[in-house]
């Protein structure tokens, strides 16, 4: 079967050799397909472009091929660089970390205090840090740029558009 989406955004597909109208809705974590007047709940599982599908309490593996997934497929993402920024206004009390340091998840950044309490502002992914944007007794704004940081590269597939 062959999907085809056309310029107004609908989508038609041939099944055995003659054109069906095809509709599809998330709903959930499920697929609510409606195909030549059918409506079918698929349930998916699995990475693209290979996926597992359910439907009707039959099980199939589907293959999902498109020019966009084999681009992100093909092409390992260079490691985007990330900004921390502070959550709320306040007076950094501590700043824990330096560029070239590695950091994990989880493990704490910056120290800013508000209102007499200290928040520990934490990494959000493991990696380098670039730059630290930040020193003890700097006042910063909520949403002001803490570190910049870049992880290891992850090539993240695209989730299929339905």
């Amino acid at each position: 079967m062959a999907l085809v989406e056309r310029p107004n955004g609908q989508m038609s597909a041939v099944v055995a050799g003659r054109p069906v109208d095809v509709d599809a809705v998330r709903v959930g974590a499920q697929v609510s397909v409606r195909v030549d007047g059918q409506v079918v709940d698929l349930t998916t599982g699995g990475k693209l472009p290979d996926l597992v599908v359910v439907a009707r309490g039959l099980r199939a593996r589907a293959r999902v091929e498109s020019d966009r997934i084999a681009t992100a497929l093909a092409a390992p993402r260079a490691p985007q660089p990330k900004t921390i920024r502070s959550p709320m206004p306040g007076r950094v009390i501590r700043v824990a970390v330096q560029a070239g340091d590695s950091v994990r998840t989880g493990q704490a950044l910056v120290v800013v205090e508000a209102m007499k309490m200290e928040n520990e502002v934490l990494a959000t992914l493991s990696g380098t840090v670039l730059e630290v944007h930040v020193s003890p007794g700097a006042t910063v704004e909520a949403n002001a740029e803490l570190v910049t940081m870049t992880g290891p590269a992850t090539a993240t597939p695209e989730k299929p558009r339905l």
